[in-house]
């Protein structure tokens, strides 16, 4: 009686293992989806304000500036993300930490990217001005 008492608690275990194991891959594929759109809205994002800045000032030495910061924005973006997916990950699947302090980890870096591309756009109409205006 004991044996089979002892047996079903070593299941029940094992279940719950399982289950917390299967909670932390739905947690990092939630925050690899949330790194994909944010990738792919600041891609838009840049991709519309170099679009507008070419429009503005039709000028070759713009567009070539201008598709220089997208490129430029484009890796910084592609490189903050990797390291935050790899960072999510190894901080859920190893520390176990909890999701909220994840998403505010993540919302943090999203924040930051949001301020470099920022900088590079508004670096990109000012070169584009001084250039039109020189």
């Amino acid at each position: 009686m004991i044996w089979a008492w002892r047996i079903k608690q070593q299941e029940q275990k094992k279940k719950n293992k399982i289950k917390a194991k299967d909670h932390r891959l739905n947690v990092v594929a939630g925050a690899v989806v949330t790194e994909a759109v944010t990738i792919v809205v600041v891609l838009v994002v840049v991709a519309v304000v170099a679009v507008i800045v070419i429009v503005m000032v039709a000028m070759v030495v713009v567009v070539v500036i201008v598709v220089a910061a997208v490129v430029a924005v484009a890796v910084v973006v592609v490189v903050v993300v990797v390291v935050e997916v790899v960072v999510v990950v190894v901080v859920v699947v190893r520390l176990e930490v909890h999701v909220v302090v994840v998403a505010v980890m993540v919302a943090a870096l999203v924040v930051v990217v949001a301020v470099v591309v920022g900088v590079v756009v508004a670096a990109v109409v000012v070169v584009g001005v001084v250039v039109v205006v020189g």
